[in-house]
């Protein structure tokens, strides 16, 4: 993988070893990019070469032998081999597994029509481009996630007539709570995105091999020429089956990202790691995480013991006028060790959610006021007691005095 967490791995492994070989296989032909930057290529405010984030040469300065544009088949443990469905093989003495995650795909009639994308990276956003401009007007998106939502705010932001379709009761709903996802929904609606809630696709209808209408679960029949898949992702590790690499979501790993394989780490979308919050092991796909992750693996690949601290899920986004952070535990267990404390402000729509567990911040949500969610990740992260300062954390708009007396 040469996602962010292979490119920091092999950035770290060439600056402290420079001579070892570092190889690097990659499905996608291409240098490094800035995936969570995708969207504004399809709503126009980015061009593709403005999120590349390594210079052309960047592989032959680092000495990096790549395979790019190849598809990894198996892995063979025993023999220390790597096969890819080229028919080539590539041997290793350490292995990291930095393959990301794949989109969920659609399995109704219909979904391999033309016109129907993913937004997954960057051919995903160049090819709805395309699709825009032959003259596509009318879309669906199918998802209410960050996918899905960027997919609509991008579509929107170009001049088309979106729909976005989805199962819950409103956006985003694994990352926010009730209250900020019904203002999250209220504000894309405001600004001309219809929002569907309860709807999911049937089947889809073609003209020409191409998409022209979905039929939905009510019956309802849509008509649309451009349709946006965003119903989650899974980590990339199907080539591991019967490797050997225990799996439960994804890879397990242990405090130096190792697998249960010697010699074969994981970091990124395919790495269930530790997790400050929940204690056990999850899979937190994010780009901070898998950064980290990436150089830690590293460290440990070359004999270099570093303690991976473990990953916080968080989430920040911008719709529109509105900004949205979350972090942590959004929605707690119903359990009395639990205790949630908010204020939400309607004439200036803030909204500020913190979850406590036993006196130890672990999880806030919060709406226009995203500038204090530094702090209180920083506070979540060092699990600190905050028995006598739990109002004043939610009262607080400027925590400065406050950390003061933490020194």
């Amino acid at each position: 993988g040469n996602g962010v967490a292979g490119i920091q791995a092999a950035e770290t492994l060439r600056e402290i070893d420079t001579t070892s070989t570092i190889i690097m296989v990659s499905k996608e032909n291409t240098i490094p990019y800035s995936r969570p930057l995708i969207s504004y290529i399809v709503s126009g405010e980015l061009e593709d070469r403005e999120i590349f984030i390594r210079p052309e040469d960047y592989y032959e300065k680092l000495k990096i032998e790549t395979y790019l544009g190849k598809t990894v088949r198996n892995v063979d443990v025993e023999n220390r081999k790597v096969f890819l469905e080229s028919g080539e093989s590539i041997g290793w003495d350490r292995l990291l597994i930095a393959t990301g995650a794949d989109p969920r795909v659609m399995k109704v009639d219909g979904s391999d029509l033309g016109n129907i994308f993913f937004l997954r990276n960057l051919d995903d956003a160049v090819n709805i481009v395309k699709s825009c401009d032959s003259g596509a007007r009318k879309a669906i998106v199918l998802g209410g996630g960050l996918v899905g939502f960027k997919a609509a705010y991008g579509l929107l932001k170009r001049g088309i007539d979106v729909s976005i379709l989805i199962t819950s009761p409103y956006p985003l709903s694994q990352v926010a709570d009730t209250r900020s996802g019904q203002l999250i929904r209220k504000t894309l609606e405001d600004y001309g995105l219809a929002v569907e809630v309860g709807k999911s696709v049937k089947a889809f209808e073609g003209r020409d091999g191409k998409v022209c209408g979905a039929l939905l679960n009510d019956g309802q029949r849509v008509d649309c020429d451009l349709v946006v898949v965003g119903k989650g992702v899974d980590p990339a590790i199907s080539f591991l089956k019967d490797s050997g690499v225990n799996i439960n979501r994804g890879i397990l790993v242990d405090e130096n990202l190792r697998s249960s394989v010697p010699d074969i780490y994981a970091a990124g979308d395919v790495a269930e790691a530790p997790d400050i919050v929940w204690r056990d092991n999850r899979v937190n796909a994010i780009w901070p995480v898998a950064a980290e992750q990436g150089r830690v693996a590293a460290y440990n690949m070359l004999g270099i013991e570093r303690r991976y601290q473990g990953s916080l899920g968080r989430n920040v986004i911008r719709i529109f006028d509105l900004d949205f952070m979350a972090g942590g535990i959004i929605n707690p267990p119903d359990e009395d060790r639990y205790e949630v404390l908010s204020v939400y402000n309607e004439k200036e729509k803030k909204y500020k959610k913190l979850v406590f567990e036993e006196d130890r911040l672990v999880g806030m949500v919060l709406v226009n006021c995203v500038e204090q969610g530094g702090v209180l990740l920083n506070l979540i992260a060092q699990r600190r007691n905050l028995s006598s300062r739990k109002k004043e954390l939610l009262d607080r708009e400027d925590y400065y005095s406050m950390l003061r007396s933490y020194r």
